[in-house]
């Protein structure tokens, strides 16, 4: 057994070395029985999508266990009051910056607002320069297009969507490394299939693998199985007459999906022999996305009070992290990146100083009294300060978080210097971290390390009659072209000229095709005619446990314009009919633009 071990050791260890181009081989000819301890640790970072505190049995849930998730708390540690933003691309920017997320330019969750500035260091660059194999499975939300796509990012392997809700969780139309693929199988299911791939093929070597869920997000769509073993909700929100019980009972049944994922995911690590040597970390973008029991807290996603930012956090790393470790300090996302960069003794050289702090001190039990700290929940102008003991919230209501965790009394005139303090820090991080407006970048095509753009539907412009098919734009397509006058526009800048290929996805009802669309920016200009009807049906509404929000969705089909110069530099990339026989042009979901020359 002592000689497989070895031959384990040494597999793993010798293609970081020759990554890293450092000798270690007096190291394993002295033995690596005493070297493995210096392993680098693999790392596998798993996030919930918008999945309350409430929702886990480890919090309190009676309606549901959660067994693998509550186990990593058990294996490891637990952060009870651990923070993240009120949506979900603004806590994926502090995750993977360590920085709080108006710094990075991140004000939205759609039409280019959720993409981080491109001179932001991110976790996966850090560690795929440290020589790790790094790898995203779900859901990216911080930008389509290079260079804020995943796969430029410091991820090496993508697959998934980059978008933010996706429409369809039965095998939809997803992204790998920027090529369109159909996915396999419920999605939650799909993405972890790819997550184990990835570790199964970089098990000899360190790896990064970030596997964003995107349940229980809406459209709430969740296999019978999982649906079929929430039979009761017992526990209720603080005003359970708000409560959709069916939409909670989804929301909890997709928990149970999630657990069962997480399942797979520890137990291919057990299988590989790689349970030691791995950091697991758990936790959630935001605050519930329905109003269901989250242990009476105050607010949900969207929301700057507790119930809105407060999330599960839980990591493990055996032998390194002691089990049961509980911690009440309060920590947030920005932290994540500082403290996975300690523990693995990665050199955490960034372009822009981090907000965050280490969290290895808690987790060694080291540091008590912790240093006091205020953290700082932002969102469309809202702004809540959080201490150990005290939250002030946007309107100035001060709230003790130890005797009052559900934030019912105001207590500003019992503690009027501690409600002075707060604001005066309040506004002095608002003057220092949120600017006065944020900027409206252009869609980025033809990065020259990344010949393919995507240009969908939901970060163009529709003028004239043209509609989105939902005010929620990610996974929309635009719809009512009636008229020559309408066009669909893209402000772009183009960051390598050359010849583009031009592939757009429409539909077209029987009746309507042959229409002659146009492609333009400046002088340039392709057109094709619209030959041939495809008109299929929406849907999602069959697989829907609630009714949704979001737009429905269809399978568009690829139409190839032909190729297009473009030069480098600032323009509106259009797209307009011509000729328009029948009684509308088409339904436009995604353009794609290929470098060719």
């Amino acid at each position: 057994m002592r000689g497989h071990r070895t031959i384990f050791l040494f597999n793993r260890l010798l293609p970081f070395a020759l990554s890293m181009r450092k000798c270690i081989v007096p190291a394993l000819l002295i033995g690596l029985a005493a070297c493995s301890a210096d392993l680098p640790p693999n790392i596998v970072i798993i996030l919930a999508d918008d999945q309350g505190w409430g929702d886990l049995s480890l919090n309190g849930n009676t309606s549901i266990t959660t067994p693998n998730i509550d186990q990593i708390a058990a294996n490891g540690a637990r952060f009870d009051r651990f923070y993240v933003s009120p949506v979900c691309s603004p806590t994926r920017a502090e995750f993977l910056t360590g920085r709080y997320h108006p710094r990075s330019g991140v004000h939205g969750t759609s039409a280019g607002a959720e993409r981080m500035h491109a001179d932001e260091t991110t976790l996966a660059d850090i560690f795929q320069r440290a020589g790790y194999a790094t790898g995203i499975f779900g859901k990216w939300h911080n930008g389509q297009q290079a260079p804020y796509h995943p796969n430029s990012r410091g991820f090496g392997e993508f697959y998934g969507f980059a978008s933010g809700h996706w429409g369809h969780y039965f095998s939809p139309p997803l992204e790998h490394n920027n090529e369109i693929v159909r996915g396999t199988g419920y999605l939650p299911d799909d993405l972890t299939d790819q997550a184990l791939a990835f570790i199964e093929a970089n098990q000899n070597r360190p790896f990064l693998a970030y596997l964003p869920y995107n349940t229980p997000h809406s459209p709430m769509q969740v296999p019978d199985v999982w649906w079929d073993r929430v039979t009761r909700v017992a526990r209720h929100h603080r005003q359970p007459e708000m409560e959709n019980s069916v939409h909670t009972r989804a929301a909890l049944a997709m928990a149970l999906n999630l657990d069962w994922n997480v399942g797979r995911v520890l137990g291919r690590l057990d299988t590989l022999g790689l349970r030691e040597q791995t950091i697991v970390l758990y936790f959630s973008d935001n605050g519930p996305n329905g109003v269901r029991w989250n242990d009476g807290m105050k607010g949900r996603k969207g929301s700057t009070d507790e119930g809105g930012v407060r999330s599960p956090l839980i990591m493990q790393w055996p032998g390194k992290i002691a089990p049961n470790t509980q911690i009440s300090t309060i920590t947030a996302a920005i932290d994540l990146l500082p403290t996975l960069g300690e523990l693995a003794s990665v050199d955490l050289q960034t372009s822009n100083p981090i907000d965050g702090v280490s969290l290895v001190p808690l987790l060694e039990g080291k540091a008590d009294p912790y240093p006091e700290r205020l953290l700082f929940s932002f969102w469309n102008g809202r702004t809540s300060v959080r201490s150990q003991e005290f939250r002030l919230g946007p309107e100035g209501a001060l709230y003790d978080m130890v005797r009052d965790p559900g934030q019912h009394v105001d207590v500003s005139a019992q503690f009027p210097d501690v409600a002075a303090r707060m604001g005066v820090a309040r506004e002095a991080w608002v003057q220092d971290v949120v600017p006065d407006s944020f900027a409206t970048l252009p869609f980025t095509v033809g990065h020259a390390d990344f010949p393919l753009t995507h240009l969908p539907a939901r970060d163009a412009i529709g003028k004239g009659n043209i509609t989105r098919s939902n005010r929620y734009p990610n996974d929309s397509f635009l719809s009512n072209w009636t008229s020559t006058d309408d066009s669909i526009v893209w402000k772009v800048s183009v960051l390598t000229a050359g010849l583009y290929e031009a592939v757009l996805y429409y539909t077209c009802a029987e009746g309507s095709e042959g229409a002659l669309v146009e492609l333009s920016l400046g002088a340039s200009s392709v057109s094709r005619r619209i030959t041939e009807p495809h008109d299929p049906p929406l849907y999602g509404m069959a697989d829907d446990r609630t009714p949704r929000i979001e737009s429905y969705v269809k399978d568009f089909r690829p139409l190839a314009l032909g190729t297009i110069h473009l030069e480098k530099g600032l323009g509106a990339l259009t797209l307009r009919a011509l000729e328009i026989p029948g009684p509308q042009v088409m339904h436009f979901r995604l353009l794609l633009l290929h470098r060719v020359m």
